[in-house]
């Protein structure tokens, strides 16, 4: 048994892949499934695409590796975050369809919670803002909305799970009702403090405590899953939530490291070892990991467009074609227009959470065109990043390591890691595994099942593909963040 089946169940779809007992990927597979918008500013996922996917992927992705379950030591799971599922107890069968991390319909309740001032309280114990983003208050509109949800809940038959909790129930033919406390750390339900759930929290939501899942290490005995679904039970050992799987895989284990997932938008996490340090800049308290019963606490900062500006290049004005064209463009570009571009398409997130302004382009002349703009937009990406790293450091100034580990799609472009390395002022490190969210589950299970090293081992392993250095001077690093600083003052006071 030297392989581990690592699930990642994402929020445009659901990923399998299998890893070697060298933590190399043997095979994958990978299925997309439906979004469902059921009013503006609503988003759903229907639970048996869900499960169905995973499962899917699973089989497909053991096929191609050419094993059989026999060689499966054990299961990993991580998954898109705050996604919120209530079920049956007995059936299984889900009363609503997930409501997704970016669905927005009980922005209202927040507001009404923020105003009567409890925010402080929440944001105390869950270390989270008063946001739609999280579950607790996606749970109390299913359980206010939904006919007859509130009776049975109260009545003890139905559960509420985040997805990861959704799959091990279903994986383990409702065996496992259970967590893990990264998961936990995002539902705004859950005190990371005294590492339990709120009953103060959940009798101000109204949410019957019997719902919750018992929530455990994040390397873990979460349950055994069925015998039909891949020809033999095999134990789920290891669960974490995407953004906190990636702080694993990137072998982010001691205070003051830090790693930046670029997709569409990008996640920084700030290790801050056995203190969860209170954020005065908007940042988001969390548990980036959990051993033994001892939580390891994160600072998180979140931008919500990275990727995505690139995409808009493509899709938006239409100057490029690929991706790929970005940075052979961006190397052209006159580098003495001083054009900055604020991708704020859907507000700004950390530290600014400026839900209501948007885009702006500043700094331009007759001679500019794609090359300055797909500058401008690569650019975007690293004065965000130091944006939330300024707020990072302005909330913790404890000594750590001067170095951002970053891994997603848009970390192949060398000039945008450059850059990145350039503003910030600081080494930017691109390991050889990009797939480091996969990663980081497999080596939870296969830790737990004996097969992988220990945590300092698994730092070991660790393996630089590039490092970028920066080779900016000061005067001008200082000079161009400054310009950034005043544009997205301007953009905000629109």
């Amino acid at each position: 048994m030297t392989h581990i089946l690592a699930i990642d169940q994402g929020t445009t779809s659901s990923r399998a892949i299998i890893f070697d007992g060298d933590m190399k990927i043997v095979a994958s597979a990978q299925e997309e499934f439906k979004q469902h918008f059921p009013q503006s500013g609503w988003v759903e996922h229907d639970p048996d695409d869900l499960w169905s996917t995973t499962a899917g992927t699973c089989r497909a992705a053991i096929e191609r590796a050419g094993i059989t379950a026999e060689e499966i030591a054990a299961i990993g799971i991580t998954n898109q975050r705050e996604t919120t599922l209530v079920w049956d107890k007995a059936t299984g069968k889900p009363v609503h369809n997930a409501i997704v991390w970016q669905d927005r319909r009980t922005s209202d309740y927040c507001r009404e919670l923020r105003d009567a001032g409890h925010e402080a309280m929440f944001t105390e114990r869950t270390g989270l803002l008063l946001d739609p983003y999280f579950s607790g208050t996606k749970l109390r509109w299913i359980l206010e909305n939904v006919d007859g949800v509130r009776e049975r809940a109260e009545a003890g038959e139905l559960l509420f799970g985040t997805v990861d909790s959704f799959l091990i129930w279903k994986m383990t033919g409702g065996a496992a009702h259970v967590t893990d406390a990264t998961n936990a750390a995002r539902t705004l339900l859950y005190d990371i403090r005294k590492g339990r759930w709120s009953s103060t929290i959940c009798e101000m939501l109204g949410i019957p405590m019997q719902m919750l899942p018992e929530v455990k290490d994040c390397a873990a005995d979460f349950g055994m899953c069925r015998a039909d679904l891949f020809g033999k039970s095999l134990p789920i050992l290891g669960v974490a939530g995407d953004q906190q799987a990636a702080t694993v895989g990137q072998a982010c284990f001691q205070p003051g490291m830090m790693k930046s997932t670029y997709g569409t938008g990008c996640f920084a996490l700030l290790n801050t070892g056995d203190t969860p340090v209170a954020s005065k800049n908007r940042l988001l308290t969390t548990i980036a990991y959990q051993f033994d019963g001892v939580p390891t606490y994160a600072l998180e900062g979140s931008i919500f467009i990275a990727g995505a500006v690139v995409q808009w290049l493509r899709d938006g004005i239409k100057i490029i074609r690929d991706a790929s064209e970005t940075q052979p463009l961006a190397e052209k570009a006159d580098q003495s227009q001083e054009v900055i571009l604020v991708p704020a398409f859907t507000g700004l997130g950390a530290p600014y959470w400026d839900a209501d302004c948007r885009g702006a382009i500043f700094g331009l002349t007759r001679g500019t065109g794609p090359e300055e703009f797909a500058r401008a937009a690569l650019e975007s990406v690293g004065y965000q990043t130091r944006d939330l790293l300024e707020a990072m450091k302005a909330d913790w100034d404890a000594d750590g390591e001067d170095v951002l580990r970053v891994d997603g799609g848009m970390t192949a472009s060398d000039w945008a890691m450059q850059f990145l390395s350039d503003i910030i002022g600081a080494q930017v490190d691109r390991p050889e595994v990009l797939e480091t969210t996969a990663l980081g589950a497999a080596w939870l299970a296969g830790s737990r099942a004996g097969i992988y090293p220990d945590m300092d081992g698994f730092a070991k392993n660790w393996a630089l593909e590039r490092r970028f250095e920066p080779d900016m001077d000061d005067a001008t690093r200082n000079r161009k963040y400054a310009g950034w600083k005043k544009a997205v003052k301007a953009t905000m006071s629109v």
